[in-house]
């Protein structure tokens, strides 16, 4: 148990860290790692758990087939996780539980970019994204996606408290005339 805390307490800076900010209760629970099996490295290179890998810190729940963990200078470099499907979930500090689901997700620690390939879902509560693949920057806060080999799409579906009413976008001065052809 020891060498799987060591092993992937950079799972746990790959979800809290960035612009993505779990509960703050969750920072001060024990990291809980199950896997059937394990393989790899203390040191710098790679560590893998496989077989029903199941990592939990307070809200945060990640359920895979494989965890893969790269060091390099004694620092967690890459982390990548596959399933079918690698199933994240992380409750947000005032928004509320956020979902991910993907056949892969690759977190590369340095640029603090997000991967997910393959049937890749995101619910947040304020909106839900899906496409072949969806790539987000923590450090911009900038997503991205598309829909795959060209026959798939990128799809969004805003909740709508996020699209702002025609009322709430002008004064009652600025309103623009309804049915007028002035």
């Amino acid at each position: 148990m020891i060498f799987l805390r060591k092993m992937l307490a950079g799972l746990a800076l790959f979800v809290l860290s960035g612009q993505l900010m779990a509960l703050e209760s969750d920072r001060k629970q024990a990291l809980e790692i199950d896997a059937d099996a394990t393989e790899g490295t203390l040191g710098d290179g790679i560590a893998v758990l496989y077989g029903n890998v199941v990592i939990r810190q307070g809200s945060l729940l990640v359920k895979a087939d494989v965890a893969e963990v790269e060091k390099l200078d004694g620092r967690v470099r890459t982390i990548v996780l596959t399933g079918k499907p690698v199933h994240l979930e992380l409750e947000i500090e005032e928004e509320g539980l956020v979902q991910a689901e993907a056949l892969k997700i690759e977190y590369e620690v340095a640029t603090g970019i997000i991967t997910l390939t393959g049937a890749a879902t995101v619910i947040h509560p304020q909106y839900h994204v899906s496409g072949e693949l969806l790539i987000y920057n923590m450090d911009l806060q900038h997503f991205e996606g598309n829909g795959g080999d060209g026959n798939g799409r990128i799809r969004i579906e805003l909740d709508p408290e996020v699209i702002p009413d025609i009322d709430t976008r002008y004064d009652s001065e600025e309103k623009p005339s309804q049915g007028s052809n002035q």
